[in-house]
């Protein structure tokens, strides 16, 4: 069921987070805030930590101890299917288009969360293909036949359709022509505009800095610094020494 709280709750409240695959602990207690309609970034380099923590609010990864709370709820013991009808779209790196389905079928895949059928929540058909013109002129054409920044904007068009106000995205902008990342841009600064709460994790520090409001940068599994876009000048010199951009 989509989740409701009252004004002033954070979207994502993240508390001494742990995270473990196997035996391997990945994250040592991480604490992170993100207020609904904020665009907040996680930087850091390959292994940082920064996916496993989308994976973590997911349910996706191994054990995790600690405390995620979405619009105020605690979600840490919750399955991944009730994760998601918190309200959460999570876009991985890995897309998971269905080749077979055509493009406008991979649209209509997902169902719409509980909750949002009759107050309109979730873009129609229109205001994805208003916001995607790619997609529209590629509705009838298989999953297969699309290229990868085409792929990559129906696997984010894909989660609007449900209704989640809240997206975690994983590297989106990997990979992909300019051209492309920069419809990708056009598209966050569209949904923010919109009220979408958005967490990304960019390896490509330009396509993030001038979309973010504040960024994290993780280091070891563990937060290494936080600080907002009007800061992002006076911080360049640690980001550099930090992340090598």
């Amino acid at each position: 069921m989509l989740l409701t709280a009252p004004e002033g709750t954070p979207a994502l409240e993240i508390s001494d987070l742990q995270a473990w695959y196997g035996e391997s602990h990945v994250l040592h207690g991480v604490d992170m805030l993100v207020q609904p309609g904020e665009v907040v970034t996680l930087l850091g380099r390959n292994g940082a930590g920064r996916t496993t923590t989308l994976r973590s609010v997911m349910g996706l990864a191994g054990r995790r101890t600690g405390s995620i709370k979405v619009y105020g709820t605690e979600t840490v013991g919750m399955s991944t299917y009730r994760i998601a009808h918190c309200g959460i779209g999570y876009c991985p790196e890995e897309r998971g288009i269905f080749a077979s389905l055509t493009c406008e079928e991979n649209l209509l895949l997902p169902p719409r969360l509980r909750g949002t059928e009759q107050n309109g929540a979730g873009m129609s058909l229109d205001e994805i293909y208003a916001m995607f013109p790619n997609l529209a002129e590629r509705r009838h054409s298989p999953g297969t036949r699309l290229s990868g920044g085409e792929q990559q904007m129906l696997a984010v068009a894909r989660i609007l359709r449900t209704g989640a106000r809240l997206l975690l995205l994983d590297e989106i902008s990997e990979g992909l022509a300019p051209v492309i990342v920069q419809a990708l841009a056009r598209m966050i600064t569209t949904l923010r505009s919109k009220g979408y709460t958005i967490v990304m994790v960019e390896q490509n520090f330009r396509f993030a800095a001038p979309l973010a409001d504040r960024f994290y940068v993780m280091e070891h599994g563990r937060i290494a610094m936080q600080f907002v876009a009007s800061q992002l000048e006076a911080k360049l010199p640690t980001l550099d020494a930090l992340l090598n951009v």
